[in-house]
């Protein structure tokens, strides 16, 4: 197991912010679990500065790099020359790169969201023939001018629905000095649910929770998030949870059921986690999280990850997996209907751990933004 330290750790690539120890978003606190399931990680590849993934066409597992690329990995851990590369329209600089990248159900469509030159946040599609990117396909389905080099957000995932999902953070700087967390009129601070093939650029699914509200936008799911980081839905129960980097003092867990209209309020900026933001209020339709931690021990910025439904480690199954950038220790929360009713360190640490995969057959990779890509095995 490595050993970190909060020093080496904040130098980090990504400076994203929060803690390790576990303390829970309710009254209740749930045990630490007697035995956690026994886990390994196995090395498969090294990329650069790996920081998503997503399942491929014909079981392959697709990477995004930082800078720019996206390369494929083999089922003996190679990985491919890149099939999308643009490291020339897209900067490091901050927390801003290539952020995420995705499929459609069917794998006809491949996604990308990066920022630009300019920063701007941008998802850009491109079709897909026999497993292959087609670059002359290429389109920009949706753009967001972003105020300041941090706190992109940037994760897209396809849910259950078929609709592709989208998480920007508040705009940057620190504390959310515009207020967007809780403003409606914004899509920064926000989960979003779009049509990608409905029209063009795209368009809105008509059961969107703020469709037809003059004081809103209708690309909008949930509001008052300050820094997505790494969301992904339940292969099992299609229910949503997602990791959400706390300003200075907790770090928390969002989840909503698979049948939610959407409209969740997750409270920032006048709530961190369970907890007023300086002289915050808490919002009567708060949804607080369903678990959080505070920053005394090593961590500094969640992780969100998957909730486990693969075959090799049948003990972790529908166990929800997550970690933290700068403790880069695995855990998982179990729960019932909602609430979390045990945590297990898994005994692992993956690095300055910043995103998780689910491959195609549902087990589970970690990747560390120092270049290892690792995979959940049964030790």
């Amino acid at each position: 197991m490595k050993v970190r330290t909060r020093s080496s750790a904040i130098v980090g690539t990504l400076c994203l912010v929060a803690s390790l120890a576990l303390t829970t978003a309710s009254a209740d606190e749930p045990a630490a679990s007697k035995q956690a399931p026994k886990v390994a990680l196995t090395k498969v590849t090294t990329a650069k500065n790996p920081i998503a993934g997503t399942a491929g066409p014909g079981g392959t597992v697709w990477i995004a790099e930082r800078a720019g690329t996206v390369r494929v990995l083999d089922s003996k851990g190679g990985l491919s020359n890149p099939v999308v590369d643009i490291t020339k329209e897209t900067t490091t600089d901050g927390e801003r790169g290539l952020l995420g990248i995705a499929f459609d159900k069917k794998f006809a469509h491949f996604y990308i969201s990066f920022t630009n030159l300019q920063g701007t946040s941008t998802i850009d599609e491109f079709a897909v023939r026999k497993g292959k990117i087609q670059p002359q396909t290429r389109r920009t389905v949706l753009t967001q001018t972003q105020p300041y080099s941090n706190h992109n957000g940037g994760d897209i995932k396809f849910g259950p629905d078929g609709y592709l999902y989208i998480a920007f953070g508040d705009g940057g700087s620190g504390g959310d000095p515009h207020g967007y967390g809780q403003n409606l009129d914004t899509l920064l601070g926000k989960l979003l649910r779009i049509d990608p093939r409905g029209a063009k650029p795209y368009a809105i699914p008509k059961d969107n929770p703020f469709v037809g509200d003059p004081k809103a936008k209708d690309e909008i799911w949930s509001y008052g998030l300050r820094n997505p980081w790494k969301f992904s839905f339940d292969a099992g129960s299609g229910d949503l949870l997602l990791g959400d980097v706390g300003q200075s003092a907790w770090e928390e867990i969002d989840w909503s059921p698979a049948s939610s209209d959407g409209g969740e309020n997750y409270g920032w900026s006048q709530m961190e986690g369970t907890h007023p933001f300086r002289d915050g209020k808490e919002p009567a339709n708060h949804v607080r999280p369903v678990y959080e931690y505070d920053r005394t021990g090593l961590g500094c910025s969640v992780t969100g990850g998957y909730v486990y439904r693969g075959k090799a480690i049948p003990d972790l199954k529908g166990q929800y997996l997550y970690s933290d950038y700068c403790d880069g220790t695995v855990r998982a929360l179990k729960m019932e209907n909602g609430k979390v009713t045990g945590v297990s360190d898994l005994g692992v640490n993956g690095g300055e751990v910043v995103s998780f995969i689910e491959g195609g057959n549902r087990e589970l990779y970690v990747l560390d933004i120092g270049g290892s890509v690792y995979r959940i095995d049964r030790a």
